[in-house]
Order: structure tokens, then C-alpha cells, then sequence
């Protein structure tokens, strides 16, 4: 018997098997060693920008906004390494799922809850089939949104007339609208100047939204409600400056604004001026107030037409306009206070 013949045949098919497993076995190593290069890079990334905002020259520290986004970038790169272990070790998914419900703290108690019951599929005992009874129920708490939809108010005003006569006809004034002829609500036109001004969102960026929804409205429209609507504004704004002004000690600062300059393809310096009265810490019966306005400058020409007929104190800083302000003012109205 030849020595071939007590050899035991090869399984190609188990080998291709046992083969493949070893590949997809490196594959998920080198691939689990990329991410942790990856997300070490990043680590040194933005350990050296906290140095640099630590200890580096003003003129070289990093912005707060531009190291809060590095540290997204962190976070989300080390989030997505734990999806991946998460998927491959049902041990680390629980252990993991109790550390979050430990650390996440309780939602808020003012949020409506919508309550979903989910029964077995059998309610029948396993063992010897009878009826089974609650004695209790496991609850969790998820943050859910429903996201912002648009809808259409249709108003309808009937007519009423007289069959008796035939001479009158009765109907409900149209109600106020903030654009005469205008197609938003004063919600709508609301919840643009808060995208705009508050959470920064360009009218371009909110027509391309509204075009997701199947409306279109050119931006052009929407700076049409945002200058319309400043309008309207305007006058709270002239009584909340007047009344400030009839304070005995207002604070007054100035602060740098980059301004859009067109024609010219970048942007220029401008600057907004604040106008505030806090008397609370010395037991003063106004409510706290502060007022904006913007100027092309920082000179005390502006200062001076912003606190027009002011007379009181002026609590500022050091900068010499506002020793000028105190100078020209006349009949001494205004005192300094640094």
C-alpha cells in the first residue's frame, strides 16, 4: 500500500470555509485597528488645539466654536467605534445600555408623553395554559420629536341674508393680517426671524428647506416678511430704548460685527452697541432691559446719537469715546462711570 493511500482526503470545501472565517477575522482586526488610529489622530488633533488655547499666543488661540467642533468630531469618531464592538459582543451592548441609563438622567417633566403598551403575544401560562394576570410592568422613557410641518389655514367667512326682505347681508370682518395680501401667518413669519436671528440660519438655507417640503418660496419672498416684519418691530423697539433712557444708570458697550459688503466680495467691521439697566443688585424696582443698535463705527459720534436726551450716568469701560461722550453731551446730562 502506497503511502498516499493512509493519507486522509483533503475537504477543499471546509478549508475555503476556515479560510474565509481567518480573512474576516483580519479584515474586522485591521479595520478595528484603523478606527483606533484614527480616533488617537484626532486625540493628539485636539489635544493640540487645548494647548493652543491654553498656552499659545492670543493672537494664536483657537476660537471656543472651532475646538466645541473638533471635539464633535471626537466624540462622534469614538460613538461610531462603539456601534462596531457593540454589534459584534452582546456582552458590551448590555453593559454599556445599563452605564447609559445610569448617566442620562431624567426627562423633563413637562414634555407630554405618549404612552405604547406592548402585551406578549400569548397571555396564556407556558405550563398548564391558564389564563395569566398582571403583576406588574417594566417602563422606559425615550426622547421622541415630531419634526416641524406646515399647514395651511383656510378661512371661511359665510354670508348671511335675509330671505324676509332681501335687503341685508351680513358678514364677519376679515380678520388682521400682518402682510395685507400676504400668504404666511404671523407664526410663519415668526419662525423665520427666529431661524434667521437666532439659530442662524440664512433665508437661503430656509427656502431650501421649504423647497423639501414641496413649497416654494424664493428667498427674495422671505426677505420681504424679515424686512416687513422689522417694521412692525420697530416701535417696540424705540419704547423699550425710551424707556431705558428714563433710567438714572444705564451701561453702555460696543462690540465688533463683521458686515456683509457687497460688490467688494468680503465683508467689513461694523458694530453693535448695547444699551442696558440692571438695578436689581441695588433693590431697583425696574425690570432688567437691554437694547441693541448697530453702527459703522465705534466713535463717539454714535454714542452720542444712540443716548440722544439721556441724562444720568453711564456705566462703561475705559475706551476714550465715551470720555468724549460725557465732554460733548450738553449741560453735563451725561457722567462717565468706568
Amino acid at each position: 500500500m502506497s503511502a498516499g493511500a493512509n493519507q486522509s482526503p483533503i475537504d477543499i470545501d471546509a478549508l475555503q470555509v476556515r479560510l474565509a472565517a481567518a480573512l474576516a477575522e483580519r479584515d474586522a482586526a485591521i479595520a478595528e485597528r484603523d478606527a483606533a488610529l484614527s480616533r488617537n489622530n484626532r486625540l493628539l488633533h485636539l489635544l493640540r488645539q487645548l494647548q493652543r488655547m491654553q498656552f499659545g499666543r492670543k493672537s494664536e488661540k483657537l476660537d471656543p466654536d472651532q475646538f466645541a467642533l473638533a471635539l464633535e468630531d471626537v466624540e462622534q469618531a469614538i460613538a461610531s467605534s462603539e456601534a462596531v464592538v457593540d454589534k459584534q459582543s452582546k456582552a458590551a451592548v448590555a453593559a454599556r445600555a445599563e452605564k447609559r441609563r445610569a448617566n442620562r438622567g431624567a426627562l423633563p417633566a413637562h414634555l407630554p408623553r405618549v404612552y405604547v403598551t406592548i402585551e406578549p403575544g400569548d397571555r396564556d401560562c407556558p405550563c398548564c395554559r391558564s389564563p395569566m394576570h398582571a403583576i406588574g410592568a417594566e417602563t422606559s422613557e425615550r426622547l421622541d420629536v415630531i419634526p416641524a410641518q406646515y399647514r395651511v389655514i383656510v378661512t371661511r367667512r359665510p354670508k348671511y341674508a335675509c330671505r324676509a326682505c332681501e335687503q341685508a347681508v351680513v358678514q364677519a370682518p376679515a380678520p388682521e393680517r400682518l402682510i395685507k395680501g400676504g400668504l404666511p401667518t404671523e407664526a410663519m413669519v415668526a419662525s423665520v426671524l427666529v431661524s434667521k436671528y437666532a439659530w442662524h440660519l440664512p433665508l437661503y438655507r430656509q427656502a431650501q428647506m421649504l423647497t423639501a417640503q414641496g413649497i416654494d418660496i424664493k428667498r427674495s419672498v422671505l426677505a420681504f416678511w424679515v424686512g416687513y416684519a422689522a417694521a412692525e418691530l420697530k416701535p417696540v423697539y424705540e419704547r423699550l430704548r425710551e424707556l431705558i433712557l428714563t433710567s438714572g444708570k444705564i451701561a453702555v458697550d460696543e462690540t465688533k460685527s463683521p458686515v456683509l459688503d457687497p460688490g467688494r466680495g468680503r465683508v467689513k467691521e461694523g458694530y453693535f452697541w448695547a444699551v442696558a439697566r440692571d438695578d436689581r443688585p441695588w433693590s431697583g424696582k425696574d425690570p432688567p432691559a437691554i437694547v441693541y443698535a448697530y453702527a459703522p463705527g465705534r466713535g463717539a459720534v454714535h454714542a452720542l446719537k444712540l443716548l440722544d436726551a439721556y441724562r444720568g450716568v453711564v456705566q462703561c469701560d475705559g475706551y476714550a469715546a465715551y470720555k468724549t461722550i460725557a465732554a460733548k453731551a450738553p449741560d453735563g446730562r451725561i457722567v462717565g462711570s468706568d
